[in-house]
């Protein structure tokens, strides 16, 4: 009996040292933002492209996914959401880069990309401020069920709703300044 709880203890401590958690990861970023995802505007002559992303792991019960980013370090008091697009099919766990422009409708059908903190629907690119660097918070939400929201929905809004229906996160901080 002894010998059987002892393997049993084994088998449960391999099964958590070597359980894969939920993970967001990128083939382009390498901590830094490039000069694709920067605004083309206000000083900038980047390309506007969202970056690749994709997710593995993902809970079961996982019904969509979200994905946001988020500038931690904008002016505003209250940091600045580049991108807020939810409702991605749980069979999908990649965005491809420039998946943002809701034009070349390269997300999966009934996926909405909301309004950003620009207040269009859609990947905005960075345009941090002179200083130091900017911090983007990138996150992906596995999400328990589609969220009852359209493309007009509000940064805040959408992450309201998120913040009852998320069953993990995953996120990765990537840095971007003003040459």
């Amino acid at each position: 009996m002894k010998r059987l709880i002892i393997i049993m203890v084994a088998l449960m401590v391999y099964s958590a040292t070597f359980a894969q958690t939920f993970t967001l990861k990128n083939r382009e970023l390498g901590g830094q933002l490039t000069n694709k995802q920067f605004f083309n505007g206000m000083g900038f002559k980047g390309e506007n492209l969202s970056p690749q992303l994709y997710w593995e792991n993902e809970p079961s019960g996982t019904k969509s996914f979200a994905v946001t980013i988020y500038d931690m370090d904008a002016p505003t008091g209250s940091g600045f959401w580049h991108w807020v697009v939810f409702n991605i099919p749980s069979a999908v766990h990649e965005l491809k880069q420039g998946a943002g422009d809701p034009q070349k409708n390269l997300v999966p059908m009934g996926t909405i990309q909301s309004n950003s903190d620009y207040g269009t629907p859609g990947y905005c690119g960075a345009a941090p401020n002179d200083g130091p660097a900017h911090r983007f918070l990138i996150t992906v939400y596995a999400v328990g069920k589609n969220l009852d929201l359209d493309k007009n929905a509000t940064p805040a809004s959408v992450g309201f709703n998120l913040y009852f229906a998320t069953l993990a996160k995953a996120s990765m901080v990537v840095y971007g300044q003003k040459k």
